[in-house]
């Protein structure tokens, strides 16, 4: 199988989030999408960067994600209140509104997110950032809601190696002994490591993978000489 990074961030063609580059998110959904069908969904930590996203959720979406041709133009959902419904989310905006009536849009969110992404939402809201709270029709507010739950961002492919964690690719597992790492295909020759076309998630499962495959074709080479 042809080399491909993996493990390594995305980049993006939404500008915004350059405005958010260093923010780093905790317990957020992320849903990616390839023609309406997701394709992948989890929870955790993510990162944004001047490029794009980053983090333990995207390394292991890069992971997950098919080949490099497969990845362009990815839709991607971020939703930053997993745990609330829309409902329950709509009722947590409108008691922080009746706390704040006069208070303007753009300096009302501070409590339901890191003070970075304001601007951001304010602005893919539709909502005008000077308008009171207590101007803000329903509608208004389901928008901001969505927003909220449905952060949308286009991915346009992986990073480059030099920031991939491992590699994707290389000799296929079938062509090779599990017991000993020997090539079926050619004897005397062995496989360990990244040059096998096996990927882990983060955790220390691909070190491990590197230290077992590597004893084995090692102990087994050196038994074959003998």
């Amino acid at each position: 199988m042809e080399r491909q990074p993996s493990l390594v961030p995305f980049n993006t063609k939404e500008s915004y989030v350059k405005e958010m580059q260093g923010l780093s998110l905790k317990n957020v959904n992320v849903s990616i999408f390839r023609k309406n069908k997701k394709i992948y969904e989890d929870f955790g930590e993510m990162l944004f960067t001047h490029f794009g996203v980053s983090g333990p959720l995207i390394l292991s979406a890069s992971s997950r994600i098919g080949g490099k041709d497969e990845t362009a133009e990815l839709h991607m959902e971020i939703d930053l209140k997993p745990a609330l419904s829309e409902e329950q989310l709509d009722k947590r905006v409108l008691r922080d509104f009746d706390e704040n009536k006069n208070r303007q849009f753009k300096n009302s969110l501070q409590k339901l997110m890191p003070a970075k992404m304001v601007p951001v939402i304010v602005e893919l809201s539709g909502i005008h950032p000077d308008k009171k709270v207590n101007e803000i029709t329903k509608d208004e507010r389901s928008a901001l809601v969505r927003c909220i739950k449905e952060i949308p961002l286009t991915l346009t492919g992986r990073r480059d190696y030099n920031e991939a964690i491992i590699t994707r690719g290389g000799v296929s597992v079938k062509d090779v002994n599990p017991s000993t790492m020997e090539s079926k295909k050619t004897e005397g020759l062995y496989f360990a490591g990244e040059v096998l076309d096996v990927d882990a998630l983060t955790g220390g499962f691909n070190l491990q993978i590197a230290w077992s495959t590597g004893y084995l074709a090692g102990a087994n080479s050196a038994q074959n000489k003998k």
